[in-house]
């Protein structure tokens, strides 16, 4: 990763993505009174008087724990450390220093990090209540400042500590050239176990208990194929299904999550097969007019001859019959079965998502499709179409002139799309026409 890196970490529900949401500018990380919610590693740039950075937000430190979760957070939390260049330490005026805040300053004075100590929760303006001199026992080199993570007060003199500790700035912080992948799907498909697959580590935690991921995670990765930022994303669970408010915040990332997307990855658990919450899944890509690979996991585990690929090729292409476009890949995170191949195919549908087409080669194509079938006529009146363009890209969204808006229906207009794959290609990716009616027509 080019920018430095900054990781907020201590206890649970100290207020670390109350803090990471205040620095970031935007409300990315889930903020709930509950400790343990955030679990995983949350990336974000933030920026402070011309310095780049990548902030980490990261699950609450216990450093003793019978909990898996908590043991797998505390480990996430320790993976935070050891790739961040500062540590902001964060912890609670109210509850005072505990025992545990002095285990974690042992361990990160064991990382060799700087350290800035952020006393949260000081929310009296200018003047820092008796409490917040204790955490001077803590030991570090640089003095605690108190914030107030819900206000924002002293964020500003943190944010100074923070990039005065960063190291000296290189050539190397540029804009981020990486593809973006959503990764979607319903819970227990093995979203954050391909994403682990493909960075050979734990980056994320894997648990068979469904919910587990409930932010959407961004990971950076490079290999011989480019640079990718992997977004695993809660499991979308039906409507009714979602009980708390915690899940509902996960809902909502996810679909930010494929907004944010250049490329989705679209989990189907090859056990279950293709289900009604898979198809409503699915058409948040669509409708969000991202380029999507259908990626069946778990292949390892189906019982095959030689015409199971085919069997559920079908079935998915009947489900999903709104997005003929997307390929269909067959894996297996857990053994490593063609994880490989996706990078291939995620290149390949982001070219096609940014394809332009030229207006004189679009007319060719379209007065070639209305040669070979007529537009169509209501009542004596035919549709006439003047010509297209292209206006956009991601998805390529073209804008065909014609005589009467009303007469251009829905099949021509599939009829007009299949043309254009048919010759461009566009594999992978959705294809938005609009109409405009042109000039005044009396024929």
């Amino acid at each position: 990763m080019s920018k430095p890196i900054v990781a907020i970490v201590g206890r649970p529900n100290v207020g670390k993505s109350t803090l990471f949401n205040k620095l970031i500018g935007e409300r990315r990380s889930i903020v709930e009174d509950t400790p343990g919610v955030t679990r995983d590693r949350i990336y974000a740039d933030c920026e402070w008087n011309g310095r780049s950075f990548v902030l980490i937000d990261t699950g609450g430190i216990e450093p003793k724990t019978d909990s898996m979760i908590l043991e797998k957070m505390r480990v996430q939390a320790e993976i935070a450390i050891e790739t961040a260049d500062d540590i902001v330490f964060m912890t609670d005026v109210r509850a005072g220093l505990v025992a545990d805040d002095r285990e974690i300053a042992v361990m990160l004075k064991r990382s060799g990090k700087p350290v800035v100590v952020c006393v949260n929760k000081c929310d009296r303006i200018g003047k820092a209540p008796f409490e917040f001199y204790e955490f001077y026992e803590l030991g570090f080199d640089i003095d605690p400042i108190a914030v107030s993570s819900l206000h924002g007060s002293g964020s500003g003199d943190l944010l100074d500590e923070v990039v005065r500790l960063l190291p000296e700035k290189t050539e190397n912080e540029a804009e981020d050239d990486t593809i973006k992948v959503a990764v979607i799907g319903k819970p227990n498909a093995g979203k954050s176990s391909i994403i682990n697959r493909i960075l050979g580590e734990d980056r994320l935690i894997v648990s068979d208990m469904a919910g587990t991921t409930r932010d959407a995670i961004d990971t950076r990765f490079e290999n011989q194929h480019g640079k990718y930022t992997f977004i695993d994303t809660a499991g979308i669970r039906r409507q009714s299904k979602i009980n708390d408010a915690i899940e509902k915040y996960s809902v909502l990332r996810a679909h930010t999550a494929v907004e944010r997307a250049d490329v989705c990855l679209i989990m189907i658990d090859a056990g279950t097969g293709i289900t009604e919450q898979d198809e409503r899944i699915a058409g948040i890509a669509h409708e969000a007019g991202k380029p999507s690979i259908i990626v069946v996991n778990k292949w390892d585990t189906i019982e095959k001859d030689n015409s199971t690929v085919k069997a559920f090729t079908d079935k998915i292409r009947v489900a999903l019959a709104y997005m003929p476009y997307a390929p269909i890949i067959f894996v297996s995170a857990k053994t490593g079965q063609r994880v490989a191949n996706l990078f291939e195919q995620i290149n390949y549908v982001y070219g096609q998502s940014v394809t332009r087409i030229t207006t004189g080669m679009l007319n060719d194509v379209l007065n070639d499709a209305m040669t070979r079938t007529q537009p169509p006529s209501d009542k004596g009146k035919r549709l006439k179409i003047y010509y297209m363009t292209q206006i956009g890209i991601a998805p390529p969204t073209f804008v065909i002139f014609c005589n009467n808006i009303e007469l251009f229906h829905f099949s021509y207009q599939r009829y007009i799309e299949n043309c254009l794959r048919a010759v461009f290609g566009f594999a992978g990716t959705p294809i938005k026409l609009i109409i405009r009616m042109k000039g005044d027509d009396n024929d």
